[in-house]
């Protein structure tokens, strides 16, 4: 049969044609994918499912997108790519999604069994490599189990925090036809339970007791309020019992700019004062100075998807391990009915964290409206914000200039934000525009990269043109690794800050139109808005490429406790 799905029986099914059933049954609709010849058949049984194949110009551009989608979806993301080279150069998108708790799977070919350990084309030890940075990893050792390990690993990759799972499939196991009969193939929907835990009711009720008699409560919203779709109950609980919240990673855009509960520039200042400080879905990593930052008066709260990042690093109060959503609509529930107490009198100590926000915003004023040039990197992430729609989904890709863009640039809607997470990746902007463009065709996507995360994986542009997915990129371009620079100048003075570090004048520009994308440099800042309004109306993917100063370095930058 031309489909490849059966010989003279119509009763036998290969390897490659049950894993793509078997990811159709999970719902994946797409596949990013770099060819191989140890993955075709995975090809072809997609084309039978339905499923869409997208080829990338390099595999970590592929585990990138796949970990994007996940995130714009809230569906499991999956990348296929060859063995050998193919599955390492997809290590550090694995490494990204693992960190960043982004399920998503990656099916790696290997070399067949029968040329095992005999040192065949491409053979590594890929399931030894992808151990530590995967909830599950595993070979498929007979073409009967091919569906059914793809469900496994779906399977795992919801176990707690959500995260990657990879499958090693052998090139035999994937060719060969076995009776359908003796195939186990999942039925969607039937394989994998809920995960979605409401938490302890004493640990709930205690949440609400101390959130209703809080004199100066705040409130961290972390990336597990848009992994569990939790938008709405977080909401509700801030604005019932008068929480100011703080938002990070996806959790961004949780609440819209305006709301009388949204703030972002006073964290460091509501943390240290504060008398009751929930922090969910985010772990005392090196974003939250290991936990250092909150008062060590306070009474601190967590509640986090896995058990084990409960009180890791710092000691806690309580400790909540659930769903973020059913969490938060569980404590507004139980404080129903009790908001006299403290929650009836936090006008003071809101007008007081409003008057630290804007202090903070008029010491930065200056730049935001500089009109200098090279041009200031906040008077860029300025315009950008100002140009984003209710529709805009906003990517970062870079060190410093991405730093300054956290401080400045508010999403307007829930799931809206996308940055590598706590991995710190450079090179995740155009996979990350491929993914979300896919996913969503009617948002608007921009993306703001500095020029040596561009680089990265900037070929890729060429995808985007393929495939007609238009975006309005923007390189904040300073020739420089800066993030890193101003460490330098500062462990070794200035005479020695530039030492690899430094890149060449490139016109990102040019190269957008030489990719047939479109493209414009900006040397004047009253020029940036214009440009990203041309950008908008041309219908293609495209880069401004924006000179910025590169003595200019954002707050964040020069705080990192490596350089201190």
């Amino acid at each position: 049969m031309p489909d490849g799905s059966s010989d003279n029986n119509s009763d036998l099914i290969s390897g490659g044609h049950l894993v793509a059933k078997a990811l159709k049954a999970e719902g994946v609709e797409v596949i990013y994918t770099l060819c191989g010849g140890h993955i075709i058949d995975i090809y072809d049984g997609c084309v039978d499912e339905g499923i869409e194949v997208v080829d990338v110009r390099h595999e970590q551009v592929a585990a990138h997108a796949a970990d994007g989608y996940a995130r714009i979806t809230g569906r499991p993301g999956c990348a296929v790519v060859t063995a050998g080279p193919g599955t390492t150069d997809a290590v550090t998108g694995v490494a990204n999604a693992f960190r960043a708790e982004s399920p998503m799977l990656l099916i790696g070919g290997q070399g067949a069994h029968t040329q095992h350990k005999m040192g065949s084309l491409q053979d590594l030890p890929h399931v030894d490599m992808m151990t530590p940075i995967t909830k599950f990893a595993a070979t498929v050792p007979d073409t009967a189990r091919a569906a059914d390990m793809v469900s496994m690993a779906f399977r795992e990759c919801y176990h707690g925090a959500p995260g990657p799972s990879f499958l090693e499939i052998p090139r035999d196991v994937l060719d060969a036809r076995v009776p359908v009969s003796q195939a186990r193939i999942p039925a969607a929907g039937q394989y994998r339970a809920s995960t979605r835990s409401a938490g302890d009711p004493e640990a709930i009720e205690r949440l609400a007791d101390l959130l209703v008699h809080a004199e100066k409560p705040a409130i961290l919203l972390g990336s597990q309020v848009w992994t569990t779709r939790g938008t709405e109950a977080a909401v509700d609980l801030v604005r019932t019992l008068d929480i100011p919240a703080y938002m990070n990673g996806a959790g961004r855009g949780t609440l819209p700019p305006g709301d009388p509960h949204h703030y972002q520039l006073s964290r460091r200042y509501a943390f240290s004062h504060a008398d009751v400080i929930v922090v969910v879905g985010t772990p005392f990593d090196f974003r939250m100075g290991y936990g250092k930052r909150l008062s060590p008066d306070a009474t601190v709260v967590q509640i986090d998807l896995d058990y084990r990042t409960v009180g890791k690093n710092r000691d806690i109060d309580l400790g909540i391990v659930g769903d973020a959503g059913l969490i938060l609509k569980s404590v507004t529930e139980a404080a129903s009915g009790r908001i006299d107490g403290g929650a009836s009198k936090r006008k003071e100590w809101l007008d007081e964290l409003r008057a630290a926000e804007q202090t903070a915003l008029e010491k930065r004023l200056p730049s935001l409206k500089s009109d200098a040039s090279p041009i200031h990197p906040y008077r860029l992430v300025s315009e950008i914000n100002d140009f984003l729609t209710e529709d805009s989904v906003y990517i970062g890709d870079g060190g410093d200039i991405v730093t300054f863009s956290g401080q400045v640039v508010q999403p307007k809607s829930p799931g809206h934000w996308m940055d590598p997470g706590p991995l710190g990746t450079l090179g995740v902007g155009i996979p990350f525009v491929l993914a979300a463009k896919q996913a969503r065709p009617d948002n608007e996507v921009v993306a703001l990269f500095g020029d040596g995360a561009f680089s990265l994986t900037g070929w890729d542009f060429e995808t985007l043109v393929r495939y007609n997915l238009p975006f309005v990129g923007i390189v904040g371009n300073n020739s420089s690794m800066n993030q890193i620079r101003y460490g330098q100048a500062q462990k070794y003075g200035p005479a020695r800050e530039r030492v690899g570090n430094t890149l060449g004048d490139v016109h990102y520009d040019k190269f957008a139109q030489m990719l047939g994308g479109y493209g414009e440099e900006v040397h004047d800042p009253a020029d940036i808005g214009p440009a990203l309004r041309r950008a908008r109306e041309s219908g293609k993917p495209s880069l401004i490429n924006v000179w910025v100063d590169p003595d200019a370095y954002a707050p964040g930058t020069m705080n990192q406790t490596m350089y201190k």
